[in-house]
């Protein structure tokens, strides 16, 4: 895991041992929480020491700032849906293009709207930040693991495979985008990982050619 964006933004440590890292993860863990009552602009390290438990003094081991410590949080999350995209895509190699779908969407959705305000918190961090560089290379593993899935397809072929993953992501990542951005009823969150098959598998089986004409 990196621990700077390019800006500066990086921890001054890494914990090392247990203890330490229970104390890094109770310290994100009170970031969010400070997020969601107090709002970014309210957000202050004194605020999250008390929350978490800890001095300032110790929260200062590990981020010598409130950009580094927010850059960290961020970056927590997005390993975290990155991960679960190269797992989903990993797991459904040499499957169907239907099933590839399905489990991808399923495991991104799940990822980004587990905890629906703390992925919409941290959006707000991610726009706050100079972190497109690190976003970008977020966005670059997300793209290797879906061309490497898609390249195994039992059922499809693409004859410009770089192109089709790009725009498969866009399919992807811009609804959820529009979901963060905005405060749909509850109705429509439910529908929403069969709504993103529909998108996802649409445009891919319209880029396809079956193996067989393929061969």
């Amino acid at each position: 895991m990196r621990t700077d964006n390019g800006q500066g933004l990086d921890a001054r440590k890494q914990p090392q041992q247990a203890r330490s890292q229970a104390t890094v993860d109770a310290i994100f863990d009170a970031t969010i929480q400070v997020l969601l009552v107090e709002g970014l602009q309210r957000l202050t390290t004194i605020r999250v020491a008390e929350r978490a438990g800890v001095s300032v003094g110790t929260l200062y081991q590990y981020f010598p700032q409130k950009q580094a410590l927010l850059f960290a949080v961020l970056q927590r999350h997005l390993e975290r849906v990155v991960r679960a995209i190269e797992d989903a895509a990993a797991s459904a190699r040499d499957a169907c293009l239907r099933e590839m779908v399905k489990a991808v969407v399923a495991a991104f959705v799940k990822a980004k709207t587990a905890n629906l305000d703390e992925s919409r918190a941290l959006y707000a961090v991610a726009a706050e930040l100079d972190s497109r560089d690190y976003v970008r290379e977020v966005e670059a593993r997300n793209r290797a693991a879906l061309e490497a899935m898609l390249k195994t397809a039992s059922d499809a072929h693409f004859d410009d495979i770089s192109t089709t993953t790009f725009m498969f992501t866009g399919a992807l990542v811009g609804p959820i985008r529009l979901l963060l951005e905005g405060k749909l009823p509850q109705s429509v969150i439910r529908k929403f990982p069969s709504q993103l098959e529909s998108i996802c598998i649409g445009y891919l089986e319209r880029e396809a050619r079956s193996k067989l004409s393929a061969d």
